[in-house]
């Protein structure tokens, strides 16, 4: 479901290991999707914003470059986005076995 980034258990910078924050794993990307799910517009937006500068945040004070922080931000938004279209399709599915 999600891309390497949430299967990496750690990453190096400048030599040294520095394990992600806790909440950029999978159960992170399935709440966000959740989230993203249920809400709409203006509410969507501010959601999806605060999230993506909370990641950002996390990772800056874990240490890790700013240009590399940028690349996992889009990872991110892309597993959230994978995730979004797996959630979708499952319940297309649910449905149209219950008919």
């Amino acid at each position: 479901m999600a891309t390497e980034m949430t299967r990496r258990p750690a990453a190096s910078h400048e030599g040294k290991v520095i394990a992600f924050p806790s909440g950029t794993g999978i159960a992170n990307i399935e709440r966000c999707a959740r989230e993203l799910g249920r809400r709409h517009g203006a509410d969507a937006i501010e959601f999806w914003k605060a999230e993506c500068r909370r990641l950002a945040d996390q990772l800056l004070a874990a240490g890790i470059a700013e240009s590399d922080v940028g690349q996992q931000v889009l990872e991110f938004q892309q597993d959230v986005q994978i995730e979004l279209v797996l959630s979708h399709q499952k319940r297309a599915v649910a449905k149209s076995q219950k008919r």
